[in-house]
């Protein structure tokens, strides 16, 4: 899996769990193969299936006004889900399926190298801190393999717990600042600082749609 369009192909004809056998459309993910910021949902709903991108439904929508919030789009950005096909009833993935779906979210990953990767909800934030809780780690920035983790409250819980939005927003317009951070200690860190000069290669923008 050398590029992202690659993945995004095989991630279409994959059948390595049940999953593909009940989906309309694999959502691969869509964005910016140069996003210094990647986010992480849970996995596709009923318009992500129909159309075959993430975030497309409500709680898209918001993660749109979200960007805008901050200046960004869905361009500035890379989106993937833990899982590539819709659950039944949009049910949580299980751990197999989350399994199966690894490897295209590692290499995803590896490939855009993103500056800080904002997970959305608890199915998400328990790929990199298994057990921990959502509410209490929310809107702070933590460090993992080598990784610059923001986790965030998914942008479907405001579309059901109403209180549940400013917490979102605040959080969300963090993201800026927390940028700046890492950017900070990449910049200063004994890698970067002992690194020989060099121009990375240039990346081209993907869009699955």
């Amino acid at each position: 899996m050398d590029s992202l369009e690659e993945i995004a192909r095989l991630v279409r004809h994959c059948t390595d769990c049940p999953l593909s056998a009940g989906r309309t459309n694999a959502v691969p993910g869509e964005g910016s193969a140069d996003a210094e910021i990647m986010f992480i949902g849970e996995g596709p709903g009923y318009q992500e299936d129909r159309q075959g991108r993430p975030f497309v439904g409500p709680a898209g929508q918001f993660l749109e006004e979200l960007l805008a919030s901050i200046g960004m789009t869905r361009q500035n950005v890379f989106i993937a889900n833990m899982i590539k096909c819709r659950p039944p009833q949009n049910r949580d993935p299980s751990p197999s399926e989350m399994s199966a779906c690894s490897k295209y979210l590692d290499r995803q990953i590896e490939l855009i190298d993103p500056k800080i990767i904002v997970t959305l909800g608890r199915i998400a934030l328990s790929r990199f801190f298994p057990g921990e809780s959502i509410t209490r780690v929310r809107g702070t920035l933590r460090e993992k393999d080598g990784r610059f983790i923001y986790p965030i409250m998914h942008p479907a819980a405001a579309l059901h717990r109403q209180d549940s939005r400013p917490v979102i927003i605040e959080d969300f317009k963090g993201i800026p600042a927390v940028l700046d951070q890492v950017r900070a200690k990449l910049l200063h860190s004994p890698v970067a600082a002992n690194a020989p000069a060099q121009t990375p290669p240039a990346k081209q923008l993907s869009f699955f749609e």
